[in-house]
């Protein structure tokens, strides 16, 4: 586990390093777009103001997108994924498990039987563009 946090964080890293580069770079390729306009109207040419490679970058993400992506987040900040995950002992407390440590003293808790629940997609639950709001009680 710890092996992959670290990896985790050092992807965080790279990504908002070479992200703050990205939009530096076609920042600096605007720049150049708008010189290269000016020469090509003063010399009446025309010389292509964009590489392939900064034309199809700017169009797909650009600086300002990069900027906002960047400020939606802190380094590190984790992603929250609410799991529904089913109530397999009736909520009773689990039981000690020596595989965590804990001295197991007395006999386990069987589940007792329930009633099967049917299975819904959460798209069939909500209606689109309605917000989603998770409650712990519920599940």
């Amino acid at each position: 586990m710890k092996h992959a946090i670290r990896l985790r964080a050092t992807a965080d890293k790279k990504a908002r390093t070479y992200a703050h580069l990205l939009a530096a770079a076609l920042t600096d390729a605007a720049t150049a777009a708008s010189v290269m306009n000016l020469l090509n109207q003063l010399y009446n040419v025309d010389v292509s103001t964009q590489t392939l490679l900064v034309h199809s970058l700017t169009d797909q993400v650009g600086p300002q997108m990069l900027t906002t992506v960047l400020a939606e987040s802190q380094p590190g900040e984790e992603v929250v994924l609410f799991n529904q995950i089913p109530d397999g002992n009736g909520g009773q407390p689990l039981p000690n498990n020596p595989l965590f440590g804990e001295l197991v003293t007395s006999a386990p808790i069987l589940p007792t039987p329930q009633a099967v629940r049917a299975v819904v997609p959460a798209k069939e639950l909500i209606a689109e563009g309605s917000p989603v709001l998770w409650d712990a009680a519920q599940g």
